[in-house]
């Protein structure tokens, strides 16, 4: 289910890849609540790996040159996806400028999990890398497509092209663009907005 009534859960359980785990069931904006997957995609070796292998065999087929990912849950799954696909480097899409980056190009970007709108950077060497590439855009989840849509913006203005869009979860109903997922988890609502939801599906 994309959505689901909130009823005071604490956890979600999940089962993928005969691994099974528990993910805390948060509240990010007013009557709305998701299962957060950072412990997951911080640090759960194990999940991470076999992620990443799965992502890269159905990546594969459309040839990109090089990934990019943004700052920064989904960096590991990047290396792991990048790694199987025999790339050299991936690219990161940074949070913020650092002294470091002698240019940058940056787009804004407003997630269902901050609560003010954030930007993602491309530091200048990076853009250069994206040039004229086949690049695929990779997060560890997929809801309202902003973060997605920023990447896409940035490859554009690098001079590359997006090969193929990819994340581990898809997350709601609202992302409609093509997109390779493994998993799907929903969004819980507060029951007045799970009617609102129900009654604007139905019309």
């Amino acid at each position: 289910m994309e959505v689901l009534p909130y009823d005071g859960q604490k956890k979600y359980r999940i089962s993928v890849f005969g691994l099974k785990r528990e993910l805390p069931v948060i509240n990010v904006a007013p009557g709305i609540w998701i299962a957060s997957n950072a412990e997951l995609v911080l640090g759960d070796v194990e999940f991470i790996k076999r992620a990443g292998e799965e992502l890269s065999e159905r990546i594969r087929t459309f040839n990109p040159d090089v990934i990019l990912t943004p700052e920064a849950k989904s960096m590991a799954i990047a290396y792991e996806v990048s790694n199987g696909l025999g790339h050299k480097r991936f690219v990161v899409a940074r949070k913020g400028v650092k002294a470091y980056m002698k240019g940058h190009v940056c787009e804004e970007v407003k997630s269902i999990t901050t609560k003010e709108t954030q930007r993602l950077i491309l530091e200048s060497q990076s853009a250069k890398h994206l040039k004229k590439k086949r690049v695929c855009l990779l997060d560890d989840v997929v809801s309202t497509g902003g973060t997605m849509e920023a990447m896409e913006r940035l490859v554009l203005r690098a001079g590359g092209s997006v090969a193929c869009r990819t994340a581990v979860w898809k997350e709601g109903p609202w992302y409609k663009n093509e997109l390779i997922c493994l998993f799907t988890l929903p969004i819980f609502l507060s029951r007045e907005k799970f009617c609102q939801f129900g009654e604007a599906a139905r019309t």
